[in-house]
């Protein structure tokens, strides 16, 4: 039986909003050392090794993606607490502290499968649900970026049959922000939808799921606020009453700033503020035939200011695991924060990215970074990029960045378009990514295996090599990836490039093209526009 050698050091301080870190401990790095964890954003920064210089203090910051108070070594070590961690790497030295609650450290094997298998088993164990399977076997289709703030029927009802028209496969249709009428009230807007329970309908005869986002936020100064505020079901800020002529309440809700205004917040640590967004959400699920909800906000750092909440002494952090659990009663979901909700059946998407080279050779490793995290359940953001500003400008785009996008993300747990490739690509490079859909949509119900395996065991569906070959020195590969155990993905992720080279484990490894290759070496191949280069183990 492999010996364990667990230090656990306990810290029994309630937490305080602004006390200082009093536990600590310190861990001397390991000749030949790597490190993973904390924030799947910056995933590309890891693994950490003994010359890094870095310094992360998750307490209310989240880095607007999925957070995780674990660090995990190649040498079977592993860092973990319950609280926010401050971690610091300082060559070849990490300093761990938290405010409150236990830091664990424990060596508990030899290699990053041993400590990833018993942070799993110890600390996230999954529950055997996964989300629904057509986010998985089908690509994704967000309306964000063709629509941006003008969400309106007849402007999705054409992007949906322009995706049918182009052969694209329907999958999950996301209708995004401003779709209601009020950040709060979760009606249809009646200004830009005439029948919104008939567009469902025909959304849903055409093939697609329909999901529509929502927020904790509310709008300041609005019937929904005005109750809300005297029902006591917001964020109160720190003065918690006021004292103002004709006012219909003297709670002083708290006024947050985030990238749409300044607006009230759900105080969903409050069971009664729970019971009222969950019947708004179950209301749309039964009046309008909506299957699903793309939650996103909830990120730490809103919830960092003098608030006051219903639940006391609790971190910014947990506000963000209140916001997530909601969406545990609706398996067609999505988030982009998290907190903690590793192995839960809940939809995890990279954050928004800009359209740029640079940043899709961080898509792979940040997506590494959510499995190694817990994370299984990914989604890597927007193809071409998630910020609609880059797209604004159509001399702008880069057609070869979004074919190339498309085609990473095509052996991906999930697949999400926005930009209609059609619009913004001659009709070449459009048919290489309806191709990419197409080999997604072929590899659904792999992807489904993977995805019910990951609900049992907590494999990931997407992983490092290091962690597939834990001793095969595959720690800085970070332009190529596994799917499962057999199926070694190359995307091309740099701009002109017709060669690369890929590294190949031990074993028999046969090519999208057919060649076969004997592993345990790196080999040169040929990188045409039209390739997305993946090998499977014979």
């Amino acid at each position: 039986m492999r010996k364990i050698l667990l230090i656990t050091f306990i810290l029994a301080i309630a937490f305080k909003a602004h006390s200082q870190y009093k536990e600590q401990v310190e861990i001397d790095i390991l000749s030949g050392e790597y490190w993973w964890g904390g924030l799947s954003a910056i995933g590309h920064d890891t693994p950490y090794d003994s010359e890094t210089i870095e310094s992360h203090d998750l307490w209310g910051d989240n880095r607007g993606n999925q957070a995780q108070p674990l660090l995990l070594s190649s040498k079977g070590r592993y860092v973990w607490s319950e609280s926010p961690i401050k971690y610091s790497f300082d060559r070849g030295k990490i300093i761990v502290t938290t405010r409150a609650g236990e830091i664990k450290f424990a060596k508990v094997g030899e290699n990053l499968r041993d400590s990833f298998d018993y942070a799993v088993a110890n600390f996230f164990s999954p529950n055997g649900k996964i989300p629904d399977k057509l986010l998985f076997t089908k690509p994704q289709y967000n309306t964000w970026i063709e629509l941006t703030y003008n969400q309106n029927e007849d402007d999705i009802l054409k992007y949906a049959q322009a995706i049918i028209d182009k052969g694209y496969p329907p999958g999950v249709l996301m209708i995004d922000d401003n779709w209601q009428e009020s950040y709060g009230n979760w009606e249809f807007s009646s200004r830009r939808f005439n029948d919104p329970k008939g567009m469902i309908k025909k959304l849903h005869d055409m093939g697609f799921k329909v999901m529509v986002w929502i927020c904790p936020f509310v709008s300041s100064d609005t019937e929904i606020f005005r109750y809300l505020a005297k029902e006591g079901m917001l964020l109160l800020d720190a003065d918690r009453t006021q004292e103002i002529l004709w006012a219909n309440t003297k709670n002083k809700a708290a006024i947050i700033r985030w990238w749409n205004g300044a607006s009230a917040c759900l105080d969903l640590s409050n069971p009664k503020t729970q019971k009222w967004f969950e019947e708004r959400l179950k209301f749309l699920v039964d009046a309008y035939g909506v299957d699903g909800f793309k939650f996103d906000a909830g990120d730490a750092d809103f919830y960092t200011g003098n608030i006051v909440s219903f639940e006391s002494d609790i971190s910014p952090n947990d506000h963000t695991t209140y916001f997530a659990k909601l969406g545990l009663q609706f398996p067609l979901n999505e988030y982009r924060a998290s907190w903690k909700m590793a192995g839960l059946p809940l939809a995890q998407r990279l954050r928004d990215k800009n359209h740029n080279w640079a940043v899709l050779q961080k898509l792979i490793p940040d997506l590494m970074s959510q499995s190694m995290m817990g994370y299984a359940y990914t989604c890597p953001d927007m193809i071409g990029g998630g910020e609609y500003q880059s797209f604004e400008n159509s001399t702008t785009i880069d057609e070869e960045l979004v074919v190339r996008s498309a085609q990473v993300h095509a052996l991906m747990p999930m697949m999400q378009f926005s930009v209609a490739p059609w619009r913004v690509l001659s009709e070449e490079n459009n048919q290489l990514c309806l191709e990419a859909a197409l080999l997604h949509t072929k590899m659904g119900n792999q992807i489904i295996n993977l995805a019910e395996e990951a609900s049992k065991t907590g494999e990931p569906i997407v992983k490092p090599m290091a962690l597939a070959y834990p001793s095969g020195g595959y720690e800085m590969i970070k332009d190529q990836f596994m799917l499962g155990n057999h199926i070694l993905v190359a995307p091309v992720v740099k701009k002109g490039e017709r060669k690369r080279k890929v590294v190949l484990p031990k074993g028999k490894w046969q090519a999208d093209d057919g060649k076969v290759f004997s592993g345990n070496r790196t080999v040169e191949i040929e990188v045409p526009l039209s390739r997305l280069p993946f090998f499977t183990k014979k």
